[in-house]
């Protein structure tokens, strides 16, 4: 990766997330966190990964919702990067959130599996899930 992908990366995660939280005011958009920004070598295709608190279809009406501003947040990314092309911006989920959440139960029922329960206690038999 170039020094001036990297660069572009890192302000397009600060600008767009800026962008949507003082500027874009469609109802659908839920508490969105940009989590990072994957941009092409030629600088002309940008993926920005973005993290939604919520259900389901609060994570589906969000996307909606940054898919249908597209436009405006790349012409004003353009403007604020003083770049003379902007890129094309695709919003994807950011799974690595979700996937650490469930690394993290995961873990912690094994932990409490493996603690030792104390003398004279019942011991509770769990089936596997």
């Amino acid at each position: 990766m170039t020094v001036r992908q990297e660069k572009v990366q890192a302000q397009l995660v600060e600008e767009i997330s800026e962008i949507i939280q003082r500027e874009l005011r469609d109802p659908r958009l839920g508490f969105v966190t940009l989590t990072g920004a994957e941009v092409s070598r030629d600088l002309r295709h940008a993926k920005i990964f973005v993290s939604v608190m919520g259900d389901e279809k609060a994570r589906r009406d969000s996307l909606k919702a940054l898919n249908s501003a597209v436009g405006l947040l790349r012409g004003e990314f353009a403007r604020r990067a003083r770049l003379r092309v902007a890129p094309e911006l695709e919003f994807r989920f950011d799974e690595g959130i979700d996937r650490g959440a469930r690394i993290f139960e995961l873990l912690h029922s094994v932990e409490d599996d493996l603690k030792p329960h104390p003398e004279g206690a019942t011991e509770e038999v769990r089936k596997p899930r």
